[in-house]
């Protein structure tokens, strides 16, 4: 790409992911003495942004939404108020053109941005423990869902004899995805992986003890962050890493290492999922009927490939499973969505009442002199 259009004052930014596009969305905000710079990580109300300057510590006050999407996160590019100024304020988040999300805990369902501008989604998994597919499913839906690219990195294989069959099941449940099999002990993989995210944007995503920071510190050459081993009892790591840090790659472009997530709820997922589950979806293009649920219906492709040893059945359990939770989510925040879901939830409970009935020898109904 070039660079031609880049101010003096913005070359600096170049290797956290500053391009001519990004110029021209900061052209809007010409106002004296604004400057751009990259969100590294933030602390409550407060954020550190590399500038052109370096480090510089600025107040999100003045960008504080309603919407808890549109809040200041590590990844960022914003615009801070002139260098003079004191405190400095970010005045301004340009236009994000990836981000990852997942849903909260709260009782509000509400999404949470946990990292923006991302060309990939690394979703770390370590061998060290048993595979779990799902998980790594539900990672890369979301991580599709994106608009990044994911890749998945199965990490630890120094303690792994044979990785042939734990790579063969990742890749089976992540079509399209390059899988890399890494070690941060004796650098297994780390070439690999680094040239595949070679001056972009990445994020390491991930449960506690799958070794992101031990393998962000293998990619940087330094011990920048600090790493603990995962618990003997359990095999889990102890989030060693508690804040979201954005950090320059020694060839070109920058890192994200995020906390342990013990839990990753959809949002919004659905042509994630779509993508994850590709071959469930093509082969739903075959069925007889359009709207078919792939459950009981005569001429199901789906089901006739579970039958025919095609599908495995976990894939297909996963692929309901994800599509349920995801189609709850969606109803928590659409009152359109949750009223049509009601109702076809009382529809279903209607009929299955009138089925009741009848394995009752009901017949039409009729119970205590009353027609039902």
């Amino acid at each position: 790409m070039s660079f031609s259009f880049l101010s003096a004052s913005s070359h600096a930014l170049v290797p956290y992911g500053w391009d001519d596009v990004w110029e021209a969305e900061f052209a809007a905000h010409t106002a004296p003495g604004l400057v751009p710079g990259r969100v590294v990580r933030v602390d409550r109300n407060m954020c550190d942004v590399f500038t052109a300057d370096g480090i510089v510590r600025a107040d999100t006050a003045m960008v504080m939404p309603s919407d808890p999407m549109r809040i200041v996160c590590t990844g960022d590019w914003a615009v801070l108020d002139p260098g003079d100024s004191d405190p400095r304020f970010v005045r301004k988040l340009l236009p994000r053109r990836t981000r990852f999300v997942r849903s909260t805990s709260s009782k509000r369902s509400e999404g949470q941005v946990l990292a923006a501008n991302l060309d990939h989604v690394v979703v770390c998994v370590s061998l060290a423990a048993e595979l779990d597919l799902g998980r790594l499913e539900r990672f890369l839906s979301l991580a599709w869902e994106s608009g990044a690219q994911p890749v998945v990195a199965l990490t630890k294989a120094d303690l792994v004899p044979d990785t042939t069959h734990l790579l063969a099941d990742a890749e089976a449940a992540a079509p399209g995805v390059r899988v890399v099999v890494v070690s941060a002990a004796d650098g297994t993989g780390l070439d690999v992986l680094a040239g595949v995210l070679d001056r972009g944007s990445a994020v390491l995503l991930g449960q506690s003890g799958a070794g992101k920071s031990t393998l962000t510190n293998a990619l940087l050459g330094s011990e920048v962050q600090e790493v603990q081993t995962v618990r003997d009892a359990d095999g889990k790591g102890r989030h060693t890493t508690t804040t979201r840090d954005l950090l320059p790659l020694p060839g070109g472009g920058v890192l994200i290492d995020t906390p342990g997530l013990r839990g990753v709820g959809l949002w919004d997922a659905q042509s994630g999922v779509s993508q994850v589950f590709a071959e469930i979806e093509a082969l739903a293009r075959d069925c007889r009927f359009h709207d078919c649920s792939h459950q009981s219906e005569p001429g199901c492709a789906v089901l006739t490939a579970l039958e025919e040893g095609v599908l495995p059945h976990r894939r297909l359990e996963s692929y309901r499973k994800l599509l349920r939770e995801n189609a709850w989510i969606a109803s928590r925040t659409d009152q359109r969505l949750r009223s049509e879901m009601r109702r076809e939830w009382k529809q279903r409970s209607a009929a299955g009442r009138e089925m009741y009935e009848r394995k009752r020898g009901g017949g039409g109904g009729h119970r205590h002199g009353r027609v039902y």
